[in-house]
C-alpha cells in the first residue's frame, strides 16, 4: 500500500514591495487600490529613456544591522527582511537544521553591487574595490544568507529562471517536503534591479511604458492601452513544512502548495509560446488532483506589455474559461522579476484565507482580445462556495513557464 506523499502547508509569509513592508502592510495597499509606482528622482536616471520604477520605499536600516547592510547586495537584504518576516509568523519552529532548507530564487541576483564596483574600478581603481564584492554580487547570495541567518543545512538553493524564479523556488520547495527530504523549507523570490543598465537594456528591446505624467497609471495589465511593464523590486517568502510537522506544533496553517508544474518553451528566448503556458496549468491541476472547474480565481502574471497579456489571456481562457476572476497585482507594484510569482502567490494564499481579490489596477479599458472575466475593481469578493483554489502564473525570458496551484488551510 503507498503512503500518500506529505502535505506541503504554508505556516509563515513575508514581503517587502513597492507598496509595503509586510504582508499586512501590502495586503491593505492592494485592497485600498493603492500603486506603489514613482518617479526615479535619481541624479543617475535623468539620462534615461524612462524614468518611473517600483522602489521599496522602507528604509532597510530599520530592519538590518549596519554590518549586514554592508556586507549584503540591496538584494539580500530584502530577501532576509521578508524572510524574518515570514519566519516570525510561522512562530520560529524548532526543526532539525539539516531538514530545514532555503530555495530563494533570483533573475539577476546581485546585479547592483556588480555594476556598483565595476564603475568603482574603473573611476578608482581595484584597491577601492570592496572586499565583500563577489558575495555581494552571487546570485546565490540572498539563499545563503537566509540559511545562515536562521541556521538552515538542509541545502540553500537557488533557482534562476528570470521572471519565474521566484515561483520555480516555490515549486521545488513543496517538492522538498512531499519527497520527504525536508521537514520546514524557506521559499521565494527577490530582485533589486532598478538600475539604469536594466532600464536602459529593457527600453532597447521597447518592453517598458513610456507613458509620461502619472507614474500610479504605467502599469496597466490587459487594458487596452498599455504599452509595457514598470520594472520594480522587492521580495517575497513562504514557510513551508509537512502538515505532520506543523500539526505537531500547534501552527496555524495559512494555506497549502496543493501543485505546481514547471515547463520550458524551448522555443525562443524572449517570445512565450501560449501552448506550453496552457500546457503548465494544465500540469499543475493535475499534480493538484484538481479540475478547471475547482480554481476560484487565477493571479495571472501579465506584466502589462501588449503581446505578453494577449497570449496569457488567451491561455488562461482555453484552460478555465471566460468566466473564472482573473487579476494582477502588477498595476500596483510593477514587475518585480524574480520575486513577482512569490508575491503573487502571498497575494493568492491572502485571498483564500480571507475570501477578497485584489483587483487588476488602471484597467480603464478591456483589451478586446483578452477574454476574460478581468477583476478591474478595487475588491472582489470571492462568493460564499466559491472553488477553494487559487492558481498563480509566473513566466520569463528564456521560455520558462511556472504554475502554482493554492488551496485554503
Amino acid at each position: 500500500m503507498n503512503t500518500p506523499a506529505p502535505r506541503a502547508v504554508v505556516t509563515g509569509a513575508g514581503t517587502i514591495n513597492p507598496i509595503g513592508a509586510g504582508v499586512k502592510e501590502t495586503w491593505e495597499a492592494l485592497l485600498d487600490g493603492r500603486s506603489g509606482i514613482g518617479n526615479l528622482g535619481q541624479d543617475w536616471a535623468e539620462q534615461l529613456p524612462v524614468k518611473i520604477a517600483g522602489q521599496v520605499r522602507a528604509d532597510l536600516s530599520a530592519h538590518l544591522s549596519t554590518r549586514e547592510m554592508k556586507r549584503m547586495d540591496r538584494c539580500g537584504q530584502l530577501a532576509l527582511i521578508a524572510a524574518r518576516e515570514a519566519w516570525s509568523q510561522a512562530g520560529a519552529p524548532e526543526v532539525d537544521p539539516e531538514r530545514f532548507a532555503v530555495v530563494i530564487g533570483s533573475a539577476y541576483g546581485g546585479l547592483g553591487s556588480t555594476i556598483e564596483q565595476d564603475r568603482t574600478l574603473n573611476q578608482s581603481g581595484p584597491r577601492k574595490v570592496s572586499p565583500h564584492t563577489l558575495t555581494r554580487l552571487m546570485a546565490n547570495g540572498p539563499a545563503a544568507w537566509v540559511s545562515i541567518d536562521l541556521g538552515a543545512r538542509g541545502g540553500a538553493r537557488t533557482p534562476v529562471s528570470a521572471c519565474a524564479s521566484g515561483a520555480e523556488a516555490i515549486v521545488q520547495a513543496a517538492e522538498l517536503i512531499r519527497s520527504g527530504a525536508a521537514d520546514v523549507v524557506i521559499a521565494g523570490g527577490v530582485d533589486a534591479s532598478v538600475n539604469d543598465l536594466v532600464i536602459s537594456g529593457f527600453s532597447q528591446i521597447r518592453a517598458l511604458s513610456t507613458r509620461s505624467g502619472d507614474p500610479q497609471l504605467a502599469s496597466r495589465p490587459f487594458d487596452a492601452g498599455r504599452d509595457g511593464f514598470v520594472l520594480a523590486e522587492g521580495a517575497a517568502v513562504v514557510v513551508l513544512e509537512s502538515e505532520a510537522h506543523a500539526r505537531s506544533r500547534g501552527a496555524a496553517v495559512l494555506g497549502a502548495v496543493a501543485g505546481g508544474a514547471v515547463t520550458s518553451d524551448a522555443n525562443d528566448i524572449v517570445a512565450a509560446d501560449p501552448a506550453m503556458q496552457r500546457r503548465v496549468m494544465q500540469k499543475a491541476l493535475a499534480s493538484a488532483g484538481l479540475q478547471p472547474g475547482d480554481v476560484g480565481f487565477v493571479h495571472a502574471h501579465a506584466t502589462s506589455t501588449p503581446v505578453g497579456d494577449r497570449l496569457e489571456g488567451q491561455a488562461i481562457s482555453d484552460v478555465f474559461g471566460a468566466s473564472v476572476p482573473v487579476t494582477s497585482t502588477k498595476g500596483h507594484t510593477g514587475h518585480l522579476l524574480g520575486g513577482a510569482g512569490a508575491l503573487a502567490a502571498v497575494v493568492a494564499l491572502e485571498a483564500l484565507r480571507t475570501g477578497r481579490l485584489p483587483g487588476t489596477l488602471n484597467v480603464d479599458a478591456l483589451d478586446p482580445e483578452v477574454d476574460l472575466n478581468v477583476i478591474t475593481a478595487a475588491t472582489h469578493e470571492l462568493p460564499p462556495g466559491y472553488a477553494p483554489a487559487g492558481l498563480v502564473n509566473a513566466f520569463g525570458f528564456g521560455g520558462h513557464s511556472v504554475a502554482l496551484v493554492l488551496t485554503a488551510g
